[in-house]
């Protein structure tokens, strides 16, 4: 007996009226606010990392593990995350995550050993795969071209100042009410993001827009395993590579910063808070220049990825003063080596993402979105592990910082040479 199964229509932008109105920019608003609180959550457990160690008897090796245990299902969500975007929509699918991701952010506080804790990271990281994706998809549904650098290094810009805000919040609170509270509070108060997001896309985006409807309608996504073809494709194997790169170093920084700073450079908690802040700071602002400057060339008549492109090459390449950072003595030319470094990986960050929309057709955006960031958090994964596993063994971070640089290298040759064309179904 042949069973008949449901066709389930894919999502998409209502109409091009939101890509059209003043209103896009809450939308925008509402990306940015995002992921402030969700790398808020995320960053807590670097943040408060030494004083766990130290609490709870843990070595640099053993809270290495634990701070990569976020990516390990993270990871391999980002393909199937970014597939149920590309099918059930931008809000709902952003939503279901972000309340999932937020109450085991919130539930961390209660873990009461070491697996407890690797368990509530794994979960977190399960919850947070939908937010890179859903956030590519938005951008390719409701802004124009010209404006993509901007968009996307606006929300760019909230992920390292949830960082920062975090690691200041940390300074200041951990030593008069302990890390077990501080995960209850930075999991429960960012909830509210839900009731403006779900209101607002409720009224842009809904199910079944046929094409006779609306000229702007786009083709259903393919199926997943359809869509695991994609990385037999140059371009895409290009961008899972670079990526790969790019968020090495950043994990290395999101991960081990402050854990550095303090075990490795001698800073005090308070100092920790600040000169874990202003890098992240710094790059922030990088970001959104580097996407308001690349989208001006844009417009200017500059072929989008070949100046996608360029900023990345150069970013990636002044990210490489990580590796003197970790060899010079004065702990303040360290400290400020490091900033300059992130603010490369700013100059590279918003057109990471933009390259990837501006190569694919908008019906897969979310499915390669999704391949990219697996690719960065298989990074992810291991740059965390690796980092404290080599300063436990040696004593120092020397090593570590110069693999990274050396994987820095790795991201440019990868966006110069393997992406190539563009990417269709």
């Amino acid at each position: 007996m042949k069973i008949a199964t449901p066709t389930i229509h894919p999502v998409e932008p209502a109409s091009q009226n939101l890509r059209d109105s003043p209103q896009r920019w809450w939308l925008a608003a509402l990306l940015v606010t995002g992921m402030i609180f969700g790398y808020a959550q995320r960053g807590a457990l670097s943040a408060v990392a030494p004083y766990m160690i130290k609490e709870l008897g843990l070595s640099p090796a053993v809270m290495g593990v634990l701070l990569s245990a976020f990516f390990w299902v993270y990871s391999f969500m980002q393909m199937p995350a970014g597939w149920l975007v590309d099918l059930y929509g931008v809000r709902r699918s952003y939503a279901i995550g972000y309340a999932f991701w937020s109450t085991i952010s919130a539930l961390t506080g209660l873990a009461d050993g070491l697996a407890a804790l690797i368990a509530a990271r794994v979960l977190l990281g399960a919850g947070q795969s939908v937010a890179f994706p859903a956030s590519a998809r938005a951008v390719a549904n409701w802004f124009p071209d010209r404006e993509r650098g901007t968009v996307t290094g606006a929300y760019l810009m909230g992920v390292r100042l949830g960082q920062a805000l975090v690691s200041i919040a940390a300074g200041y609170f951990l030593a008069a009410y302990g890390w077990k509270l501080f995960f209850g509070i930075i999991g429960l108060i960012p909830l509210v993001w839900l009731l403006p997001w779900n209101t607002f896309l409720k009224k842009w985006e809904h199910r079944g827009v046929s094409a006779a409807a609306t000229t702007t309608a786009k083709a259903p996504a393919p199926s997943f395993l359809k869509s695991l073809h994609l990385f037999r494709n140059r371009t895409v194997f290009g961008i899972f590579l670079g990526f790969f790169a790019y968020d090495y170093v950043w994990y290395v920084y999101l991960t081990w910063l402050p854990g550095y700073l303090v075990l490795g450079r001698g800073f005090t908690a308070k100092e920790m808070g600040f000169y874990s802040s202003v890098p992240f700071l710094a790059m922030s602002v990088t970001i959104m220049l580097a996407g308001l400057a690349s989208d001006w060339l844009i417009r200017q008549g500059w072929r989008e990825p070949v100046v996608r492109k360029g900023f990345i090459a150069a970013g990636l390449a002044i990210a490489c003063l990580i590796v003197p950072a970790g060899m010079v003595e004065d702990k303040m030319t360290s400290v400020w080596l490091l900033a300059t470094s992130l603010c490369g990986l700013g100059l590279a960050s918003p057109n990471t993402w933009t390259l990837t929309q501006a190569v694919c057709s908008k019906s897969i955006v979310g499915t390669v979105s999704g391949i990219q960031n697996f690719g960065g958090n298989v990074g992810g994964i291991i740059a965390p592990a690796l980092t404290g596993y080599i300063a436990h063994v040696t004593q120092s971070f020397i090593l570590a910082l110069s693999i990274t640089g050396a994987i820095s290298v790795v991201g440019i040759l990868s966006y110069l040479f393997l992406i190539s064309k563009e990417v269709s179904e």
